[in-house]
């Protein structure tokens, strides 16, 4: 559902942003600092459960998961703690032009030469077992299930309430938030652009703009009376503290744990984050056709500026590529998803990351 024309913005009295807090309180989650889902490997099972004994919350990344693995490591975590959350992507595709598909295509079959790949002929539109993997989460109820990509529908909001699940939507814009509280979610993770991984937007055909974490969460917060967890761009204890005195019931991190033992990151990533400094990231679509920060590579050189919006045609496009070279420890051709604070990653336990940047509260 849109969101509605007539309504304002609002400034949201504490009390009621008090009253809302509960979902967090309630799982003994100690340390307001949380261990993002990063879906295609870095959310191991090991990961979320080192999240949760360092006193936080992890998330089980769903997207890209066959329904049965995803049922597989649900019970692999919940064998080892009840504090955990999943996230789905939510259907929002957007189809890609078939002219544009085919110039994409032939622009990236030299990349899949290279490696002896073949890639679709034809683009492959899907939306990752949506409704299996909901099938999952009802038959398997977790605590919190988060969203991003799309809205969920009315009928998975209502069944997986009535599961008992706490509902968050990631957020990009206080327009994205409101559309968030008439689709009937608890919370909301409010993303800024410096975030590594894909940006959450429900409007991917344009980029989103670089307002900083702050400024975004005080406008979301103005809009929107829901918990809040922010992210993008958080690296250091300072970036916490800042907010959660703003407005912020808890911060959400994903690049600072990249280079966790518990975490699935691949060779390849872990050696570009590693290595010499390669400057700044980038926003592409160039992997996956959805905008995504990354850190610069030869493929992103090669494709960023010609690629075409189109998710998730692009993504099964441009997967056999990155999987051979992930599997050849080749960082060039491969997603390496970063925030802009991926200067400050350290190669340091789950818990060691996730305590020190909670230090200054």
């Amino acid at each position: 559902m849109g969101p509605r024309a007539h309504r304002r913005f609002r400034t949201v009295p504490p009390e009621e942003e008090m009253m809302s807090t509960g979902f967090l309180d309630g799982l003994g989650v100690r340390l307001p600092v949380l261990a993002a889902p990063m879906a295609g490997g870095p959310s191991t099972p090991e990961f979320v459960v080192a999240a949760a004994r360092a006193g936080s919350l992890g998330f089980l990344a769903g997207g890209y998961k066959a329904p049965a693995l995803l049922g597989e490591q649900l019970a692999a975590v919940r064998s080892e703690t009840g504090t955990f959350g999943v996230n789905l992507f939510a259907p929002n595709p957007v189809p890609v032009d078939a002219a544009a598909y085919r110039r994409y295509r032939d622009a990236v079959r030299g990349d899949a030469e290279r490696f002896g790949v073949a890639v679709p002929a034809k683009p492959v539109e899907d939306d990752d077992h949506w409704r299996d993997k909901v099938d999952v989460l009802l038959e398997h109820p977790v605590p919190i299930v988060s969203f991003t990509f799309g809205l969920p529908d009315a009928g998975a909001v209502a069944a997986l309430h009535r599961a008992g699940s706490v509902l968050v939507q990631t957020v990009t814009s206080a327009d994205e938030a409101l559309r968030a509280v008439d689709a009937g979610v608890d919370a909301l993770v409010v993303q800024a652009s410096a975030a590594g991984c894909h940006s959450g937007t429900l409007t991917p055909q344009r980029i989103p703009p670089a307002t900083p974490l702050r400024e975004l969460l005080a406008e979301i917060n103005h809009a929107a009376g829901l918990p809040k967890i922010a992210a993008g761009g958080v690296v250091d204890p300072e970036d916490v503290a800042a907010m959660i005195a703003c407005c912020a019931r808890a911060v959400l991190v994903g690049t600072a744990l990249l280079l966790a033992p518990e975490a699935g990151t691949s060779t390849a990533h872990r050696r570009a984050l590693l290595g010499a400094d390669r400057g700044d990231t980038v926003v592409t679509r160039a992997f996956t056709g959805r905008p995504a920060r990354a850190l610069p590579n030869r493929f992103t050189a090669a494709h960023h500026d010609h690629a075409p919006s189109g998710y998730p045609a692009l993504h099964h496009l441009t997967s056999p590529v990155r999987r051979a070279a992930a599997a050849a420890d080749d960082p060039e051709h491969v997603n390496l998803w970063a925030g802009t604070g991926y200067r400050h990653v350290r190669e340091r336990p789950v818990a060691d990351t996730l305590t020190t940047l909670a230090s200054k509260l």
